[in-house]
Formats: C-alpha cells, sequence, structure tokens
C-alpha cells in the first residue's frame, strides 16, 4: 500500500533474503504443519494426534534449553503456573485443534486459530489496561463478521442476506450441539485457549525461565491428550502408514519446535513490529497448499469470511504502527490515539 513506510520490510531483510526467509520461515512451518496434520488424521485419532504434537516437541525443547544453561523452575508456585500454562496452551489448546481440524479444512482452521489475536487484545485490555484504540476496537467488531462467516453454516448466512431467518434448533444445547459439529467452532475454542495461554506467559515468566516453561508445558500438555487417547481412542497408529508418520514428525519438529524456536529468536531480537505483520502469512499457506496438497477448496461466503478476518487480525497487530503513521498525516483523532498508546 502505498505511504506505508512503517509497515514495509526493513531495508535490512531486503538486504539479507536469507534474513527474510527466517522471518517468513516460522508462518510457512505453521501454516503447512496444519496441512501435514488434515492429511494424516484419517489414519489416526485427533486426541494422540494432539498429544505426538506436543511432548516429543517439548523434550526437544527442553533439551535446547539445557544445552543453553537455562535453569529449571525450582518453587512451587512456579510449576503451578506451568502446570495451568500446559493444561490450556498445552493440551486444550492442541486438543480442541486436532479435533476441529477432523471436521474441517486446513487453510479454514489456520484462519479460525490465527483469530486468537482478536481475544488477546481483549484480554490484555482487561487484565492489563493496555491500549486497544479505534482501530483495534474496528479490528475486532470486523473480526466478529468474519468470524461468523466463517463458522456459521453457508445456508444460515445466505439465508440472512436474503432476509430469511435460519430454521435453528429449538433449545439452546441443540444449537451448542450443531453448532459443535463444525470444526470452525472447535478451531475457535482452540483460539480462545491459545489467547489465554499467551496472557498466561506473562505471569509464568515472572516464576520460571521462558524457554524452559515453553518445554515443560509441551511435555506436560501431552500426558493429559495421551490419557484421554488411551481411554476414548482405538487404533491410534495401527492404520498409519510411513507417509502418516512423516507427516506428524514434520508437525512435531518442524511445526512446533523449530517453527517456536524461530519465532521467539526472532522476537527477542527486537522486531516485533514487523514480525506481527507477518502473522497473517499462516492461514494465507495453509490456504495455498491446503488447495495444492488436499485439493481444499472454500465457498464464497467462506471466501469473504477469510478476507474480513485477515484484515481484523492485521488491524489488530498494526494498530500502533497504523495509527502513528496517521497521526504524522495530521489526523486529529489518531493523534490522541498515538499520545494515549504511547503513554502505555
Amino acid at each position: 500500500m502505498p505511504g506505508f513506510a512503517p509497515l514495509s520490510v526493513p531495508a535490512s531483510l531486503r538486504s539479507r533474503p536469507f534474513v527474510g526467509l527466517m522471518y517468513v520461515a516460522p508462518f510457512f512451518l505453521w501454516g503447512t504443519a496444519m496441512v501435514a496434520m488434515k492429511g494424516a488424521i484419517p489414519q489416526t485419532t485427533p486426541l494422540f494426534l494432539a498429544g505426538l504434537r506436543l511432548l516429543p516437541a517439548g523434550l526437544l525443547v527442553l533439551l535446547v534449553a539445557f544445552g543453553l544453561g537455562r535453569s529449571q523452575p525450582k518453587t512451587l508456585k512456579a510449576w503451578l503456573w506451568i502446570g495451568l500454562f500446559a493444561l490450556i496452551d498445552g493440551a486444550l489448546f492442541q486438543g480442541f485443534l486436532a479435533a476441529g481440524l477432523a471436521r474441517t479444512g486446513a487453510g479454514l482452521g489456520s484462519v479460525m486459530i490465527d483469530s486468537q489475536p482478536l481475544a488477546v487484545a481483549v484480554l490484555a485490555r482487561l487484565l492489563f489496561g493496555e491500549w486497544v484504540g479505534p482501530l483495534g476496537w474496528l479490528g475486532l467488531m470486523i473480526g466478529i463478521l468474519g468470524i461468523s462467516l466463517l463458522g456459521l453454516p453457508d445456508a444460515w448466512v445466505l439465508g440472512l442476506v436474503h432476509g430469511q431467518l435460519p430454521d435453528l434448533p429449538s433449545s439452546a444445547a441443540g444449537l451448542w450441539a450443531a453448532l459443535m459439529q463444525r470444526g470452525e467452532w472447535l478451531m475457535l475454542l482452540a483460539a480462545l485457549s491459545m489467547a489465554v495461554g499467551t496472557v498466561l506467559i506473562r505471569y509464568v515468566s515472572r516464576h520460571a525461565d521462558p524457554l524452559v516453561a515453553t518445554g515443560w508445558h509441551m511435555v506436560l500438555g501431552g500426558f493429559p491428550l495421551f490419557a484421554l487417547s488411551a481411554a476414548q481412542e482405538t487404533d491410534q497408529w495401527s492404520r498409519l502408514p510411513l507417509s502418516g508418520w512423516l507427516a506428524i514428525a514434520y508437525a512435531t519438529f518442524f511445526g512446533s519446535a523449530l517453527a517456536y524456536g524461530l519465532f521467539f529468536y526472532l522476537a527477542s531480537k527486537g522486531n516485533l513490529t514487523s514480525l506481527s505483520a507477518l502473522t497473517c502469512l499462516t492461514p494465507v499457506f495453509a490456504l495455498l497448499f491446503g488447495y495444492l496438497l488436499l485439493g481444499e477448496v472454500l465457498s464464497s461466503v467462506q471466501w469473504v469470511g477469510v478476507a474480513i478476518t485477515l484484515v481484523s487480525i492485521y488491524l489488530i497487530n498494526q494498530r500502533q504502527v497504523l495509527i502513528t503513521w496517521l497521526a504524522n498525516r495530521g489526523v486529529a483523532w489518531a493523534k490522541v490515539g498515538d499520545s494515549r498508546s504511547a503513554q502505555l
């Protein structure tokens, strides 16, 4: 977009293509990991797959942390925070994600997962008083519309457009059951779990090393998933071909351990604005490779929902940059917002 210099890729990245690829890599790995998981799900079970996505990757992260000399948690309070982090951002997030992926496409599911910045913005406002601003609230409202277009049946949406009320179940329980049959809503629960986990890491990092806590939360989060899988699922691995194991290995080691490692490394270098601007690439890669490798096709209503949701995510992630750009060009309300964000 002409004139949006603050949002462009820094000159240092343009002059060093390898560094630019490093910035894109986490989002490429996350997006393609969704496709790999979706391809393996027909030959395995969701909870077992979710456990495999977490536990081995956590062990690898802990091994790296040990090699770097990071200290282990030493207090009961640290372990309690890590345990809560493991339950919400580990078990619930990956469990809902795998269950939702069994009922929806990789690309569409990735869009729902990446809507979590909307929930993070609200939680950060409520818990930490962080600035949201007019563009942030606009992004939230647009995001609700986009998620609704993705999560509701096309017939309901098209009926409302033509002034016809959808034929809804007679009870709230029936409506909830109908929505839960759609993988998009399970993905939304996964996104909410991830959003709570994003907020929790602030508390966890006060009592434990963030890298070590990340590894332990993956390991501990994997145990309840394997326990539930053993109790409720059958034929978890007997039908998995070699290609399925390779897909799971890719999602585990590349889509979890390597992707998170790269993301946290780049974030530690202080380029958070450039990094957050690339968040929308994850569902783009998932949509592209879901189409190329799995033949996934979205309806026209879903494409509109995808576009609206991606715009909302961009507004949320880049609201401070956009406000500053508008303030520098004399927009009065943006100057007030820029001053407010600077104070926080």
